[in-house]
């Protein structure tokens, strides 16, 4: 093997190294603020009187919101920072798919705090938080889709 064939494949091995990672550039920002709202609205009321952590820790029998809430603070949170860490391609799509998941659970959690059946009373409404919380996860979903989609097409 000659050195132009060794060198070869090595730009080769570090072309296809670096076709795996992200630079979220500008994005960063963005979905760390997005981040910092979802930690924000755990504090503020998400179903009635009811915070975003007592919805993440189970103190409410609703099955949508506490499913939203494992999912923000899931991929949301953990995944968009493990994301933002390590910058795997990879782990793009993974939070991209969690997050719009998250998203219409999200929306479908609001929406069952504002319907009712016609035995049942009117719920209590969704609090600013889960609105908060369901804004910042499709902000998420529109930032990670972007990058995930911005990885050129032959790799």
């Amino acid at each position: 093997m000659s050195d132009e064939d060794f060198l070869r494949k090595e730009i080769d091995a570090v072309e296809h190294e670096a076709a795996k990672r992200i630079d979220p550039g500008r994005g960063a920002l963005t979905i760390s603020i997005a981040v910092l709202a979802i930690l924000v609205s755990l504090i503020l009321p998400w179903i009635g009187e009811h915070t975003g952590l007592q919805v993440v820790l189970g103190e409410t029998s609703l099955f949508l919101p506490k499913l939203f809430s494992y999912l923000a603070l899931g991929v949301g949170v953990l995944g968009s920072g493990i994301t933002l860490a390590v910058r795997r391609w990879g782990l793009t799509w993974v939070c991209s798919l969690g997050l719009f998941a998250g998203s219409i659970i999200g929306v479908l959690s609001i929406w069952t705090q504002q319907t009712t059946t016609s035995n049942k009373a009117i719920g209590p409404g969704p609090g600013v938080g889960l609105i908060i919380a369901v804004i910042a996860v499709i902000v998420l979903l529109v930032k990670w889709v972007q990058i995930a989609a911005s990885r050129p097409p032959q790799l």
